[in-house]
């Protein structure tokens, strides 16, 4: 099954950056959506970010459109998140994901992800 290890989760202040990076393995990486996730503290999952097979289509949560840019290197089996001007609501647990199926357009909605990773934590102090 595919395996998902996300990285580059921290400690930053108000208005600055962070770029999330979430490495696949295990199966064919090029031919899936991907997906960023996010879960605060006592808060549900919410959906942050996708991306399609291609990289040629991406969707955003409207609390992060204009701050945030999701991207891939399928060479490299990595999805990407860059995250700017990050506000202390930005905190939480963020984990990607992959499409359930292989060649489809995805929605913002999880249930259409599986292979969840094991999750990095965001902390934007202000």
């Amino acid at each position: 099954q595919v395996q998902l290890v996300e990285s580059g989760g921290g400690l930053v202040q108000a208005g600055g950056s962070l770029r999330l990076s979430c490495a696949a393995s295990g199966r064919t990486f090029s031919s899936y959506a991907m997906g960023w996730f996010r879960q605060a503290p006592g808060k549900e999952r919410e959906f942050v970010a996708l991306i399609s097979w291609t990289g040629g289509s991406t969707n955003y949560a409207d609390s992060v459109k204009g701050r945030v840019t999701i991207s891939r290197d399928n060479t490299k089996n990595t999805v990407y998140m860059q995250m700017n001007s990050m506000k202390p609501e930005d905190t939480a647990v963020y984990y990607c994901a992959v499409h359930r199926r292989r060649w489809v357009v995805p929605t913002p909605n999880e249930a259409e992800f599986g292979s969840w990773g094991q999750g990095t934590q965001v902390t934007v102090s202000s």
